[in-house]
């Protein structure tokens, strides 16, 4: 399940994405757009810059901002900059494969294959969608 982190995190990129040249704009400016409380954000914002996904300014016209293009930052970069890999377990990571700790035997697991599998299909959906196409209004809403 993603974390209010992530969420917060994607409201907050997206938003940024809207603004011309990807802002910047002021953390309660981000705050207000992503409907999230400030404190937390600001901890949030900090951990993308460190992942090099935000640039921060000081002063006036300070503020953060995407650090590249936002049709060159996915979902995916986002929820690994903060979540880490997008596997269920760390057998079925792409990139960051570890064997699982309770497994016996990593080539006879009758899981991982699955577990593979569903990486696979969220990691295509996540690493397809861009902050530009959230921001521009082009990804459909899901059915409620």
């Amino acid at each position: 399940m993603l974390s209010n982190r992530s969420r917060y995190a994607l409201r907050a990129m997206i938003h940024l994405a809207s603004l011309p040249n990807g802002g910047p704009a002021t953390i309660g400016e981000i705050a207000a757009a992503a409907n999230a409380p400030r404190k937390f954000l600001e901890a949030i914002l900090l951990d993308l810059r460190r992942q090099d996904l935000l640039t921060s300014r000081r002063g006036r016209t300070g503020g953060y901002a995407l650090a590249r293009a936002a049709n060159q930052i996915s979902f995916a970069d986002v929820i690994r900059a903060l979540e880490g890999p997008l596997a269920l377990a760390p057998c079925a990571s792409r990139t960051a494969y570890q064997p699982c700790e309770t497994c016996p035997d990593v080539m006879a697991c009758l899981l991982r294959p699955v577990l593979s599998e569903g990486r696979d299909a969220v990691a295509a959906v996540f690493e397809r969608r861009t902050l530009a196409e959230a921001a521009q209004g082009l990804i459909e809403p899901a059915a409620a």
